[in-house]
């Protein structure tokens, strides 16, 4: 693959888009049309630092032609970033993957108002490794096992496990008590698109996501669950239990969506990927590795 024509920056790598069919004055026109929340000021530092450019890492200026279906490269910022108090920890290393235990709230790759304070790109930092990629994700308000992929050359080998369901995932999630079901049991549901584009409902029809749920141990009104996702739809083991009538504590998505706010990093979501096992691709070894977290 060939490199980016702007190298990774304090962890991050450079973003870029194709440019559409349409007309605009120059390059500054089109940036500012593109992304309303960045100002013309603030975009013309960024081309005088050199910092916006073509596919052939040509630097680009506010005068410049438009041409349709040009690459174009740029560094994402934020003025402002909310810091997260959570350090990760990583679990093991080799030469192909990376086994990280995510804390809560911290997200997985740089996207809306997070960049600096991602997972990702903290780990990149770490580990000086521009070619690590999540081989799956977590929500961010969710803890716990995680694996990334060092290489592009054995990165699909270990993708392929998740698309054909070979890996053996065990949540923890701590809920009130669900009276009249014998454990452990499968619930199994149809689950599509929610209204708000951040979250998931269910629908009659034929299912599409399966968890097998069980109890580990009673805590007063709550249990201690135990969660084994058969599927990975977003959000599945909260929609699960949410439709059981047992929310996840601190669950501010489900049953309902709570307005958004400021995280409250004192009541984080009381769901952890405990663990997390398969067959290795490359050499057939079994490999589990498991949360050092608890609920």
């Amino acid at each position: 693959m060939t490199a980016p024509p702007l190298p990774m920056r304090d962890g991050v790598a450079a973003s870029y888009l194709w440019l559409p069919e349409g007309q605009w004055p120059d390059m500054l026109a089109f940036l500012v049309e593109r992304y309303p929340q960045v100002s013309a000021a603030q975009w013309q530092d960024r081309m005088a630092r050199g910092e916006v450019v073509d596919g052939e890492g040509v630097v680009l200026l506010p005068g410049s032609a438009c041409r349709r279906g040009m690459r174009i490269f740029y560094y994402r910022e934020l003025e402002r970033e909310t810091p997260i108090p959570f350090q990760e920890q990583i679990l093991f290393e080799d030469a192909h993957l990376v086994v990280v235990d995510k804390p809560h709230f911290l997200p997985m790759t740089p996207g809306g108002r997070f960049v600096q304070e991602t997972l990702l790109t903290r780990l990149k930092k770490k580990l000086d490794c521009a070619a690590l990629t999540p081989i799956h994700r977590l929500d961010r308000e969710t803890a716990g096992v995680v694996i990334f992929s060092r290489r592009q050359a054995s990165r699909g080998a270990y993708q392929t496990l998740f698309q054909r369901r070979e890996i053996h995932k065990v949540y923890e999630a701590l809920a009130p008590r669900l009276h009249g079901r014998e454990f452990p049991f499968t619930y199994r549901s149809r689950m599509v698109d929610g209204d708000k584009f951040f979250i998931m409902r269910e629908e009659a029809g034929e299912p599409n996501s399966e968890t097998i749920i069980d109890v580990i141990e009673q805590r007063g009104d709550f249990n201690l669950y135990r969660l084994q996702p058969r599927t990975g739809r977003k959000h599945q083991l909260r929609v699960h239990l949410a439709s059981l009538g047992v929310p996840i504590v601190n669950d501010a998505f489900y049953p309902v969506a709570l307005p958004c706010k400021e995280d409250d990093m004192s009541q984080p979501l009381q769901l952890l990927a405990r663990a997390i096992a398969f067959a290795d691709p490359l050499t057939g070894e079994m490999r589990r590795f498991e949360s050092r977290r608890s609920l």
